[in-house]
């Protein structure tokens, strides 16, 4: 993956180099019904959006090419006690043989070089949610109608599509 930025020279700095997760996102997880979701969290980062559904009660894997930010997630979750995995992988070529009930796919998309990688792991991301199941989308507005035509071909249900954020849900 041709990576835009070095995020490693931003994490070696200390945690939360990406700021507190957006308002979108914890409203989602504080409203959504499940318990004890299974989430994915491609492109984790330092983890503010895996450890935020961990705190609330929910399994999740988080996946980054950074050992160092992967390294931090793992800590705070440990120290914390929280359900955390994590994978030091590039999103393009991570495979998953689980499904998830929710997939975050957190300003990562625009960090990739091409549509054909986007499309890559936005399919990747389809095959790995449950039916109604659901992908939390922050991205720049450049790739928003590619994203949003991504999933209204493939029969999803577009919910939230304001701004920077597009939530669908997997039929079912």
């Amino acid at each position: 993956m041709g990576s835009l930025v070095d995020y490693d020279e931003h994490y070696v700095k200390g945690l939360g180099q990406c700021g507190d997760p957006f308002d979108e996102f914890v409203t989602f997880f504080d409203t959504y019904a499940g318990r004890r979701a299974r989430v994915l969290d491609l492109g984790c980062g330092q983890g503010r959006d895996a450890l935020m559904a961990a705190r609330r009660g929910h399994r999740v894997l988080g996946v980054d090419a950074s050992a160092i930010g992967m390294a931090q997630v793992l800590e705070l979750a440990d120290q914390e006690g929280l359900d955390v995995e994590g994978v030091v992988a590039d999103i393009v070529e991570f495979r998953s043989r689980r499904t998830f009930d929710v997939v975050i796919l957190d300003r990562v998309l625009h960090c990739l070089p091409s549509d054909e990688e986007r499309r890559l792991v936005l399919g990747k991301s389809c095959r790995w949610t449950r039916a109604r199941g659901h992908v939390l989308i922050a991205d720049t507005p450049k790739h928003r109608g590619f994203i949003r035509s991504f999933f209204e071909d493939a029969g999803w249900d577009v919910g939230r599509c304001r701004g920077n954020f597009l939530f669908v849900q997997r039929p079912g």
